[in-house]
C-alpha cells in the first residue's frame, strides 16, 4: 500500500482511497495485442502476414467477428482455415490473436440440443448457457487409465446383439454403400438407449439439410432428444467446419465420461470427413497421396478414435463407446479410407447392398463382420443360445449358393438349408423396432433347438409376436434375470422353451381357423 504524505494524511479514508487509484492508473502496464492481416483469402483458406507470436491451432479472430484456426505456421506466412462463411473479408483486414484454442460448450445444458461445432445452437430453441468449456483437441486416456470392455451396449437389433456384439468402450465401424441403412442402424441404436443412462451424440458431417432434418425428427418422434445432442456440420458449410466436427462432438461426449457416464458417439459419416480434409490440404498446398489424401489422413482418423474407451474405476468408471460411419464405393472395402478405420477400430459391421435388394433387413453380412472386443461383453443368455449361431447360419449360406443350380439334394442338406431360411428370417427386423434382450433370447433359442423349422417363412414374424408376449406375460421373473445378466439354470431354460413351444400352438390354432 502506497504511504501518503503528509498533507495527505488529513483527508478523509474514501478520497485517500480514490486518489491513490489514480495514481495507479499510471502505472498500470499498456496492453500489448498481435495483430496481422490477410494477404490474400480463397473460399475456405486465407493467407495472413503478421502475428509473429501466434502457435499452430491457435483460434483467431478476424473484423467482423469471423473465427480461424491456424493450419500452418512458417517464415512465409500463415495459413488460416475459415470457420464460417465471410464475404466480407478481403486482403488487407485485421486479424488478431485470440491466445486459446478452440474450445466447445459441455455439459447437461446440451442435452436435447442441436448445435454447431462451435457450439452455437441451431434449434431456436434459445441461447445455451454452458458451465464449462472443453478444448476439441485432447490427448486420448493412457493405458493405465483405461479399463477392459466388459459391459454390453445393447443396440436393441438381433443380429448385432447376437452375432456382432458391441461393449461399452468399443469402436465399431458401420460401413457399406450408399443408400443401405448404415444411419439407420445407428439410429435405431441411439434410440434403444431410451431408459438405460446412456448419453448419446450424433455428429452429422456433410450431409444435407433435409436427412438431418429427418433424423431429427425421428429422434424426436420416438422421445431420444433428452438424452442426446445433436452437432451439425452441413453439406453447405465450410470445410474447415465439417473438419473440426467430429473432434468437437468428442469433446462435448468426453464431459460426461470423465464425469462417470456412458456415453456413445456416432460419427456420420468420416467419409465425408476425409474428403473435407483433402479439400483444406490440397488448397493449403500439401502434397497428395494415396487418391489424393494427405499423408496424415491415418492419424486424423485415429487420434479421434483413440479418445474412445473405457475409463478405470479410479476415474469414474465412465465410458465412451464410438460407431464412426464410412461410405464404401461398389462395395469396395479395400479402398484406402475404408481399410485406414477397419485397421484402427475394433470390428466392422458391414452392410450389403445384395441383401438390402434381396429385402434382407438389416443388410448385414455376418461373414464379413466382427466383432473384436464384444465377445466378452456378451450376456451369458446370449453366450449360451448364440455359441454355433454364426457357424450354423455359414454353412447355410454356402449350401445356399450350391441349391441354386438345381441340383437334387440329399434330405440333409434340404434340412440344413430350410433351417438355414428360418435363422436369416428370424434376424430380419423392420426399422424403429429394437428389441429388448428377452425378446431376443426367445427369438434366438426358437430357432436354434429348429422351434419354428415346421412352420412356413410367412409365419414366422407371426410366430415371433406371440413368443414375446407370452414371455412378457407370463416369464417376467425369467426375463429380469436375462436382462441382468444372470446365468439361467437348466430347468429355466426348459420352462422358456415350454413357454415357446405353447405359443407356437397357440399359432397352429390360429393357422387352423385362417388367422395366418
Amino acid at each position: 500500500m502506497t504511504v501518503p504524505s503528509e498533507p495527505l494524511r488529513n483527508l478523509s479514508q474514501e478520497t485517500f482511497s480514490l486518489v491513490n487509484q489514480t495514481l495507479q492508473q499510471y502505472t498500470t502496464q499498456p496492453a500489448v495485442r498481435e495483430i496481422g492481416w490477410i494477404r490474400s483469402i480463397g473460399s475456405a483458406v486465407a493467407q495472413v502476414d503478421g502475428i509473429p507470436g501466434v502457435e499452430a491451432e491457435e483460434l483467431v479472430q478476424f473484423t467482423g467477428g469471423y473465427f480461424g484456426l491456424v493450419f500452418n505456421a512458417d517464415i512465409s506466412g500463415l495459413d488460416v482455415v475459415l470457420l464460417d462463411h465471410s464475404p466480407t473479408l478481403k486482403a488487407g483486414t485485421e486479424v488478431r490473436r485470440t491466445g486459446k484454442v478452440l474450445e466447445v460448450p459441455v455439459g447437461k445444458a446440451l442435452l436435447s440440443r442441436v448445435v454447431d461445432p462451435l457450439g452455437r445452437p441451431l434449434d431456436e430453441k434459445g441461447d445455451i448457457h454452458p458451465s464449462k468449456y472443453r478444448a476439441i483437441e485432447q490427448p486420448a486416456p493412457s493405458i493405465i487409465e483405461r479399463a477392459p470392455v466388459t459391459v454390453p451396449l445393447q443396440t436393441g437389433i438381433k443380429v448385432i446383439d447376437a452375432l456382432i456384439p458391441i461393449g461399452r468402450g468399443q469402436r465399431e465401424l458401420i460401413l457399406g454403400d450408399r443408400q443401405t441403412g448404415k444411419t439407420a442402424l445407428a439410429l435405431d441404436t441411439i434410440i434403444h438407449q431410451r431408459d438405460r443412462n446412456v448419453i448419446c451424440i450424433y455428429c452429422a458431417i456433410g450431409q444435407q439439410q433435409s436427412a438431418v432434418s429427418r433424423l431429427l425428427r425421428d429422434l424426436q418422434k420416438h422421445d431420444a432428444m433428452a438424452y442426446s445432442i445433436v452437432v451439425v456440420a452441413g453439406g453447405e458449410d465450410q470445410p474447415g467446419l465439417q473438419f473440426i466436427a467430429p473432434y468437437a462432438a468428442t469433446a462435448m461426449a468426453e464431459y460426461f465420461m470423465f464425469q462417470g457416464h456412458d456415453t456413445l458417439i456416432v460419427f456420420d459419416d468420416l467419409t465425408r470427413h476425409a474428403r473435407a480434409y483433402r479439400e483444406l490440404s490440397l488448397l493449403l498446398r500439401r502434397p497428395p497421396g494415396r487418391e489424393a489424401f494427405p499423408g496424415d489422413i491415418f492419424y486424423i482418423h485415429s487420434r479421434l478414435l483413440e479418445r474412445s474407451t473405457h475409463l478405470h474405476k479410479k476415474l469414474g468408471g465412465g465410458s465412451l463407446t464410438a460407431l464412426p460411419i464410412i461410405e464404401t464405393e461398389g462395395q469396395n472395402i479395400s479402398a484406402f479410407i475404408p481399410t485406414n478405420l477397419i485397421s484402427i477400430t475394433d470390428g466392422q459391421i458391414y452392410l450389403s447392398p445384395d441383401l438390402f435388394q434381396k429385402g434382407i433387413l438389416p443388410p448385414i453380412d455376418v461373414g464379413k463382420s466382427v466383432s473384436r472386443v464384444g465377445g466378452k461383453t456378451q450376456l451369458p443368455a446370449y453366450r449360451t443360445i448364440t455359441g454355433d449361431l454364426r457357424l450354423s447360419y455359414s454353412q447355410f449360406e454356402e449350401l445356399e449358393s450350391f441349391a441354386r443350380f438345381g441340383t437334387r439334394l440329399d434330405d440333409e442338406t434340404r434340412n440344413t438349408i430350410a433351417h438355414g431360411q428360418r435363422i436369416r428370417e428370424i434376424l430380419k427386423q423392420p426399422q424403429y423396432h429394437p428389441l429388448k434382450v428377452p425378446e431376443q433370447i426367445a427369438s434366438l433359442m426358437a430357432v436354434k433347438h429348429g422351434l419354428l423349422d415346421q412352420y412356413p417363412l410367412s409365419s414366422i414374424p407371426e410366430a415371433e409376436h406371440l413368443m414375446h408376449q407370452i414371455i412378457r406375460e407370463r416369464a417376467s421373473d425369467l426375463c429380469e434375470k436375462i436382462t441382468l445378466g444372470q446365468q439361467l439354470t437348466d430347468e429355466e431354460y426348459d420352462t422358456l422353451g415350454n413357454l415357446l413351444r405353447e405359443a407356437l400352438r397357440n399359432l397352429t390354432t390360429q393357422e387352423s381357423h385362417g388367422f395366418d
